[in-house]
């Protein structure tokens, strides 16, 4: 329970293990997850010490498993989670078995892959042939016609035809007659589709249009043996004269990346090569399927157990990084560390280094022995899956100085509290309660699907924080009696109407006046009259007096209660001096002035009311307790600071609220103005006369001077600054001075952002509702229903992305500051740093989500 409001007590201890003992020992601390150790051989390089091998090993066996877990992805094969309980760490000997394993699997899947890619090479070049043959026998079967091929394509070559083209490229011969000489010849292949046009290009130009070139898109997609990726490809044939242009021709194709096939001309030969290659590719598929399946199920048998080989490597490499950080005595014998772990867990860790004692066979025991130290220990609060969203609010600002007052516990409820305050809405907190409801009930399905969106996974760690804050919001909602802009009416209204109905219905700038005899002798028993919803003229100005009022009162009992626990961290670290110089007149300062001005407020409401009477009544009482007679606080407050007295333009009312104000308030505010000395000097002087007195005793401790004490062999921070210059005390006591004065003004305005947004969010509601569902609402007939439909999923739409999302996110911020700056500003130095044990759950942790 103390962990709560205040971090653990830590220790410092000294940890002796043999060199047997200490794998499995560490391994049993790591389950544990409460010991951060520290390393003790900073100086010494990363791959100079002892245990460097052993975590390259656990680095390549890793490099093996991620290997394993990339073909399994690729084929789609489901990985089997982790049954049960987490794996234990194996022993040192069993990573040669793990080893052997993995280095087996992945040779057996490298010639596996090897081979299956060797297979679809062939297979993918006798597709091309096949579809080359089929192609180019229709290129060949355009130009028979009673003369062979090669002379059809001579007479094409030589066409006297001025624009005459086969495919793309318009081709010709400088001298015809000299060509009829030779018989052409032609090359064939395929080429990627995307590089059809500029391969034409090149073609014409190098070759001069004295080539001939046909081409044709192959309709399926091939598989690309390297990537696997669909590739779309297509057949072409080049026809030409000469050896010169055979070279030319040859190397454009290389340099296109263009496969050539060989292709017979004579098309008997042409359909006995593709019969063979039809042969061929039967085969291959066979043989593919046949590899396919071995690759399968040398796959599905390491899916089974892939995720917990990856936990037994990153535990036995967690456990070999750790005991790097370890020395080594001078007989090479015995492991040493140094760790700090919580006081209360002593025992619990004893047991630990006794159960991995026993696992490794040892005779010899651990030693573990606690430390005097004056390093301040690191922060550590216990919390689980509700407290731990809010103290990661806390820890965003800064970790708390050791054994400081954990702000967390009191956040749970001040913070949706504020921001319901903000967001006061039924509808909108209820959206807000559903959803943050919604993810608590689902909370294992959820985690068990591992999201990968930032963006989620911040919702989902603050559910629980949702779920209050739309809580909150619904009890505030409740109070202000709003929901959706509109007005709930449970008790039925304590207003009574004083207007005729003519009047009513003829003049719209009527406002609601309490001021009346027909005016009911009671208040509506819970929140606000629904009957504001109708004053049209002067509800904003009701509210707004209501809500920023509220606001006030809100603040300075938030600041207060600041004050109030830095008194709790005074008195736990013995600083008695800074209760005199700094607590007391903090808060007589704060009391005496806002504090005083909350109980005015509470004044005014208790003491004038609005219905005793009429000015001009025959009672002077009854029309001084009147609203006729009710003064302004802030202008009363503002009179108070100046020591300055108003005319009364009021005869008939008094000049103060009770008997003595002025007199008072002239004590409370000089008794405020003698208190900001006391804090600007106090401090300083008591430590300059606290220095002189250990100078005179020859710097023995005395009283009061060292203030330091020790909690389970650690240092509690310290309240005094015995070894700092004067002038460093005296500056920073100022500046700590002059943030606490002016801060309590700027502090107390800053509060006044609850009735701001609070405002803000009642009127984006009501513009919602009045331009939309309004409208709507007021439509009739067949074509009202379907324009209804329309307008309720705009205002839905506008309600859940502005006045949910954009807003809540709007008054979460300035909950947050209000929580950071105007509340722990007061008690919370944040100068710590957090405890990080070594805890196999949070290394694996961090692992799954480097890998999403």
């Amino acid at each position: 329970m103390g962990s709560l409001f205040r971090s653990e007590e830590m220790t410092l201890c000294q940890l002796f293990l043999q060199s047997e003992a200490a794998y499995a020992c560490v391994s049993e601390l790591g389950e544990l997850g409460l010991v951060q150790f520290r390393d003790l051989n900073p100086d010494v390089n990363a791959f100079q010490r002892k245990f460097v091998n052993e975590v390259r090993r656990c680095d390549e066996m890793e490099r093996k498993l991620r290997y394993l877990e990339k073909e399994i992805r690729r084929d789609g094969i489901p990985m089997l989670e982790i049954p049960g309980e987490c794996p234990e760490a194996p022993q040192p000997r069993e990573m040669i078995d793990l080893e052997a394993t993995f280095e087996k699997l992945e040779n057996e899947l490298r010639e596996v892959n090897q081979n299956a890619e060797a297979l679809k090479r062939n297979y993918l070049e006798l597709t091309e042939l096949k579809h080359i043959l089929r192609k180019t026998q229709v290129f060949f079967d355009e130009h028979e016609g009673g003369a062979s091929t090669t002379e059809s394509m001579t007479r094409a070559l030589i066409s006297d035809d001025p624009n005459r083209h086969m495919g793309h490229v318009q081709l010709g011969l400088r001298d015809k007659q000299e060509s009829l000489e030779f018989l052409p010849c032609f090359v064939a292949g395929v080429i990627l589709r995307e590089r059809i046009p500029a391969f034409e290009r090149m073609l014409w130009r190098a070759c001069r249009g004295n080539v001939f070139l046909r081409q044709a898109e192959i309709d399926s997609p091939l598989e690309d043996p390297s990537s696997s990726d669909q590739v779309y490809k297509s057949v072409f044939i080049i026809f030409f004269q000469g050896d010169q242009l055979k070279t030319r021709v040859k190397k454009i194709c290389e340099g296109f990346r263009a496969t050539l096939y060989p292709c017979p001309e004579a098309p008997a030969d042409r359909r006995e090569m593709a019969m063979g290659v039809m042969t061929r590719i039967e085969d291959l598929n066979t043989v593919l399927g046949q590899t396919q399946d071995h690759r399968h199920r040398v796959l599905v048998a390491a899916a089974k157990n892939i995720k917990n080989w990856f936990v037994k490597v990153r535990k036995i490499k967690a456990i070999y990084h750790t005991l790097n950080l370890f020395n080594l005595d001078v007989t090479q014998k015995c492991l040493i560390a140094e760790c700090w772990v919580p006081a209360l867990d002593l025992e619990t860790i004893q047991l630990a280094l006794r159960r991995g004692t026993e696992r490794s066979g040892s005779s010899v025991p651990p030693i573990l022995n606690r430390m005097e130290t004056l390093e301040d220990p690191p922060t550590y609060n216990r919390t689980n899956k509700f407290t731990s969203a809010f103290q990661n609010l806390i820890y965003a600002y800064g970790v708390a100085t050791y054994r400081e007052v954990n702000p967390a516990p009191y956040t749970i409820i001040t913070f949706p509290f504020l921001f319901a305050v903000m967001f006061g809405d039924l509808g909108h907190g209820a959206i807000m309660a559903v959803f943050g409801f919604w993810m608590c009930y689902k909370e294992k399905p959820l985690q068990a699907k591992r999201i990968d969106s930032e963006i989620w996974h911040i919702f989902f760690g603050g559910r629980y924080i949702i779920l209050l804050m739309g809580l909150f919001s619904m009890y505030t909602g409740l109070i202000y009696n709003d929901i959706f802009s509109k007005s709930l009416n449970i008790f039925g209204s304590s207003w009574r109407n004083n207007y005729n109905a003519s009047t009513l219905a003829s003049n719209r700038l009527l406002q609601l006046n309490p001021d009346s005899d027909d005016y009911l002798q009671y208040p509506y028993p819970f929140g606000i009259d629904p009957v504001w919803q109708l004053a049209e003229a002067n509800k904003i100005i009701f509210m707004n007096a209501y809500k920023m009022k509220i606001s006030i009162i809100i603040g300075v009992f938030h600041m207060l209660f600041g004050v109030c626990l830095s008194l709790w961290n005074h008195i736990y670290f013995k600083r008695r001096t800074s209760i005199y110089v700094e607590f007391v007149p903090q808060i007589v300062f704060l009391t005496l002035l806002f504090f005083y001005m909350v109980l005015l407020m509470f004044i005014k409401w208790t003491t004038y009311g609005s219905t005793p009477g009429h000015f001009g009544s025959q009672e002077p009482e009854i029309v001084k307790t009147s609203a006729f007679c009710a003064p302004s606080i802030l202008i009363t407050f503002i009179n108070m600071m100046l020591f300055k007295t108003d005319e009364n333009t009021r005869p008939q009312c008094d000049d103060v609220m009770y008997s003595g104000q002025m007199a008072l308030q002239k004590l409370f505010v000089i008794v405020a103005l003698l208190c900001v000395p006391i804090m600007l000097f106090g401090k300083p002087y008591f430590i300059m006369m606290e220095q002189k007195q250990r100078a005179r005793q020859g710097h023995q401790p005395v009283e009061g001077a060292a203030e330091n004490g020790t909690a389970g062999g650690a240092p509690v921070p310290a309240g005094g600054h015995h070894d700092e210059e004067i002038t460093e005390v005296f500056i920073h006591q100022g500046i700590h001075t002059i943030e606490y004065v002016l801060g309590s003004v700027s502090h107390t305005a800053s509060y006044l952002r609850l009735w701001a947004l609070s405002l803000a969010h009642a009127q984006l509601a009501e513009v919602a509702w009045n331009m939309l569902l309004r409208k709507g609402l007021m439509s009739t007939d067949f074509q009202g229903g379907i324009f209804l439909y329309i307008v309720f999923a705009g205002w839905a739409a506008i309600s859940v992305s502005i006045l949910v999302l954009m807003e809540g996110l709007s008054a979460f911020l300035h909950t947050l500051r209000l929580h950071w700056v105007e509340f722990q500003s007061k008690f919370y130095a944040g100068e710590g740093y957090l405890f990080q044990p070594f805890s196999f759950e949070i290394i694996l942790d961090s692992a799954g989500q480097a890998e999403e």
